[in-house]
């Protein structure tokens, strides 16, 4: 099993109650954590992507590229690209650039995004989230396997075979898509053959299981052997030497970014309690003591019928960088040998 880390870029500090970091400090700690976790072993570093205050992850491609100029083994992906408010064109350009410069270490991961402020901002129609994405996906394929293109659609001008350059080292370019609860997306993924990234953030992991089962039946269907259908996890994560230490570092921070998000989406309050409840052997929170996270990895593998990869979000509590640096140490020397 693969095991990595995804990141928001955050400049929030103090579980983001009271401080930020300038920018340049925040992105100069961020490029240190991936370089930890490319020392330590790790398998894969994710960017997501965002155009918040918050976070500065906006130009993914850019930030994997400086962490490339410094890191030699470990895989570099964004997490994830919000394809449906891109250019297709330019989204493969960008990342078969940062697989050359990585010397074959770029991947990508693209969904729909569950933020939706790109698409204002980009001149896009949230009426049309799932149409944008339908087509641009096909147009990524379609330059990811042609090398001179001849395609057109509804959203952008058509091509008539022009050449689309750079092109990887990598060949195919890997392409995972992201996914959250929606079952079409899951069957999309297994008809097109790509790898999936499930994005459980809440919940009992185990209830996922149909939805898995979904993408691996219509990629059998497609003509797909099981080996070419790997599955993958991404859920909230903290590792410290204690539970107790875990949880109780975690909840400030997650509490505010899930009571702002509640607020922006007229949900209720998050509570202790239920934070708690996700601690427990179901629920999705990669949060705990080396022992346990690794244990409930196992689990959560065994109820969704295998995954050959796990990411952990750091960003979302907005811990300072020296507890992240720990849970990154901790992921190295402790979680992945035990996953291993």
């Amino acid at each position: 099993m693969e095991i990595g880390i995804d990141s928001f870029a955050s400049n929030l500090l103090e579980n983001g109650i009271s401080t930020t970091l300038s920018g340049h400090e925040a992105m100069s700690q961020l490029l240190d954590r991936i370089d930890l976790a490319d020392r330590l072993g790790l398998d894969v570093f994710g960017i997501g992507e965002h155009h918040r205050p918050e976070y500065l992850d906006s130009a993914p491609a850019v930030i994997l590229a400086a962490a490339a100029a410094r890191t030699k083994r470990i895989r570099l992906t964004s997490a994830v690209t919000v394809l449906s408010a891109a250019d297709p064109v330019r989204v493969f350009q960008e990342f078969a650039t940062l697989d050359l410069i990585s010397q074959g270490r770029a991947e990508m991961v693209v969904g729909r995004g569950s933020s939706i402020e790109a698409f204002p901002l980009f001149g896009f129609d949230l009426n049309d989230y799932d149409t944008l994405f339908a087509e641009k996906l096909d147009l990524l394929l379609t330059i990811r396997d042609n090398e001179h293109v001849h395609w057109s659609g509804k959203f952008r001008p058509a091509l008539t075979g022009q050449g689309i350059y750079p092109r990887p080292i990598q060949n195919p370019l890997p392409i995972w898509l992201g996914v959250g609860g929606t079952p079409a997306s899951f069957v999309r993924a297994g008809t097109l053959g790509l790898p999936l990234m499930v994005a459980i953030i809440g919940g009992d992991t185990h209830r996922f299981r149909p939805l898995v089962d979904l993408y691996r039946e219509a990629g059998r269907r497609a003509g797909y052997a099981p080996e070419q259908l790997p599955v993958g996890l991404h859920s909230l994560g903290h590792v410290a030497e204690t539970s107790q230490k875990a949880a109780d570092e975690v909840y400030p921070g997650y509490a505010r970014t899930f009571n702002k998000r509640s607020l922006e989406r007229g949900g209720p309050p998050v509570t202790r309690a239920q934070f708690n409840a996700q601690l427990g052997p179901l629920g999705a929170l990669l949060i705990g003591n080396p022992e346990e996270v690794a244990a409930k990895i196992q689990r959560h593998s065994q109820a969704l019928g295998g995954i050959s990869r796990v990411t952990f979000q750091l960003d979302v509590a907005a811990l300072p960088h020296d507890k992240l640096m720990q849970t990154i140490e901790l992921l190295g020397n402790r979680v992945a040998p035990l996953l291993r």
